[in-house]
């Protein structure tokens, strides 16, 4: 069965032809606007195609011409179907691809045999190859104004959202730092309170003040640390991420990365290996406080999806001017098309119904921001962060590797300054 496309936006017309040429045996398939045409044209391979010409987004002219150039659609006879009946209309659209043009309202009588003419070949002429140059010229125009119309529009759109987005992340920071105000305060006072022998009972007893008091702190704490996760995010995108300049010790830093967890929520049954290359890794320059919480956030996330007699190896080498640092575990893996996402803003793997906040529990969730934290403290050092794993398996667990580069600089040349 011949396959028609008709490409129109008001409803009344699309029913209208639809059942004239439904009832003169076509098969027809419709579309509402310029971009959806050229989908469904591409999709239905249709042997005609009738056009409207005012539809939205892309107009009829302009979907016309796209058309020519996409292979197996350059020959299929396009006519223009249109209230555009205004002198230039017709050659207009003909000079923009189409083969034929009718005008509306349709003949309902002689409809059919209109389609079965052009199907068979036949094509309407502009005129003079004076007239077709003069239209071909003004069309030309036509397009070129209608690009620069929309980079215009372009150039606003995109210039409103980057006004937006400072706002945005202005107010987070703002926001972020009257939150932690109080914070401190909180947490001053609970471990003033914490510190005083008056306070009964010990931390380990279960529903004693002092086991109260703890509990609230490591709340506290771990507030403080969810929101200083969203400040530094919205600092990583309005690019106003400060670092310190001073000897980093890789060794040290991992050591202290490591103490931190594991005091920090469950003890898990995991093993945590450092290879011999950390203790032989250089000292960098860079922002000790930042490549703390950067890699500690990658060693997190690797202890969070390994499973109890698990292991995490972190290693690493010395390549030319960079280090080489890889974080290895045994867990459940990362899916082969979600490695390109886990360092977006908000990106979380596990299920967000089965969520858990926690460090080290397997499978815990968090904000989905550790992983952007990282990368943004990362790249602020002009290093590099990656991810690789043979895929996600919940029982034969291939785990995943976290790799960061991160160049050796001049550790000591502030250092070195300082003392002259």
């Amino acid at each position: 069965m011949t396959k028609i496309l008709y490409v129109e936006d008001d409803l009344a017309s699309q029913r209208l032809v639809q059942r004239i040429l439904t009832a003169e045996g076509f098969e027809v398939a419709l579309a509402d606007n310029g971009l959806g045409a050229i989908e469904a044209a591409r999709r239905e391979k249709p042997d005609l195609i009738l056009m409207d010409i005012n539809i939205s987004g892309l107009d009829g002219y302009e979907v016309t011409t796209r058309l020519r150039t996409l292979e197996g659609l350059r020959e299929v006879p396009i006519i223009a179907v249109t209230a555009a009946t205004l002198r230039g209309d017709r050659e207009r659209a003909l000079v923009a691809g189409c083969n034929g043009y009718i005008p509306k309202p349709i003949d309902v009588d002689r409809f059919g045999d209109q389609i079965r003419a052009y199907m068979v070949g036949l094509e309407d002429e502009v005129g003079t190859p004076e007239e077709k140059a003069e239209y071909l010229l003004e069309y030309n125009q036509r397009l070129v104004n209608r690009l620069e119309e929309k980079i215009r529009e372009l150039e606003n759109a995109n210039a409103e959202l980057q006004r937006v987005e400072k706002m945005k992340s202005d107010f987070v920071i703002l926001a972020g730092h009257e939150l932690r105000t109080p914070l401190t305060v909180i947490y001053g006072y609970l471990q003033i309170l914490r510190s005083n022998p008056a306070i009964p009972g010990e931390e380990e007893t279960e529903g004693s003040p002092r086991h109260l008091l703890s509990k609230v702190s490591d709340a506290v704490k771990r507030l403080s640390e969810v929101i200083q996760d969203i400040l530094n995010v919205s600092l990583i995108d309005a690019n106003r991420l400060d670092l310190s300049h001073e000897p980093v010790f890789i060794h040290s830093v991992i050591q202290s990365v490591l103490h931190n967890l594991r005091s920090f929520g469950p003890q898990r049954n995991l093993t945590l290996e450092l290879g011999q290359g950390i203790k032989k890794a250089p000292v960098i320059e860079g922002d000790p406080r930042r490549l703390h919480q950067a890699i500690g956030n990658l060693i997190s996330n690797s202890i969070k999806y390994t499973p109890d007699n698990g292991k995490v190896t972190i290693d690493a080498e010395t390549l030319e001017d960079v280090v080489h640092i890889w974080i290895k575990d045994t867990g459940v893996g990362i899916p082969p098309q979600e490695l390109i996402h886990i360092f977006e803003r908000f990106y979380v793997l596990e299920d967000v119904a089965l969520h858990r906040s926690s460090k080290t529990a397997f499978k815990g969730g968090g904000l989905g921001l550790g992983l952007v934290v990282s990368k943004g403290i990362i790249e602020a050092h002009n290093g590099k962060v990656w991810a690789e794993s043979p895929g996600y398996d919940e029982e034969k667990f291939p785990g995943s590797t976290f790799h960061i580069l991160l160049p050796i600089g001049n550790p000591f040349a502030t250092t070195e300054e300082g003392g002259k």
